[in-house]
């Protein structure tokens, strides 16, 4: 890569890492798995940089490399846990975060893995129902389908009157 190449993708990553990391923890709920999906996102979109900068929305760029490495990785997972490789996922534990937001991540992470991206990605990003379709290679109705159900989910786990979810 060259010079002003490797200094573009450091501003890049420099303003970009909190936004990504945070995506990453709604995804999967585990602040070191969180943590591992944003580099290997950085490092995919680094080895890539030429094409990556040449996107017209870098963001939505990344996040579609954040998004497809969380559905791949979660596939390769249950693959291991069905071939018995791998124990059960562990449970998220409260540590420093407040109950409400444990209550609420472990009401995301009982939803199915694509309904959870679904989820994330059009009400925590605040994407339309087209960009997610096209994120996560999908029609429209799928992901306005997916996402009705997974809040019907959420609202039995939360309560109906939870100010946490789309009306």
């Amino acid at each position: 890569m060259r010079g002003q190449d490797q200094l573009s993708f450091e501003a890049y990553a420099a303003g970009c890492e909190r936004r990504l990391y945070r995506t990453a923890y709604l995804l999967c709920g585990d602040r070191h798995r969180a943590e591992d999906l944003a580099q290997t996102t950085m490092a995919k979109l680094f080895a890539h940089w030429w094409r990556a900068s040449q996107m017209e929305n870098l963001d939505a760029y990344a996040r579609t490399v954040l998004t497809r490495t969380f559905l791949g990785e979660q596939r390769r997972l249950a693959v291991a846990r069905r071939l018995g490789m791998l124990a059960s996922p562990p449970e998220i534990s409260p540590g420093e975060d407040s109950d409400l937001r444990v209550t609420l991540l472990n009401a995301l992470a009982e939803l199915p893995v694509r309904a959870r991206a679904m989820v994330v990605l059009r009400y925590w990003e605040d994407l339309s129902v087209e960009t997610v379709a096209d994120l996560l290679g999908c029609s429209t109705g799928t992901v306005k389908s997916q996402c009705s159900r997974a809040l019907a989910r959420l609202r039995e786990q939360l309560g109906e009157s939870s100010p946490y979810l789309p009306a």
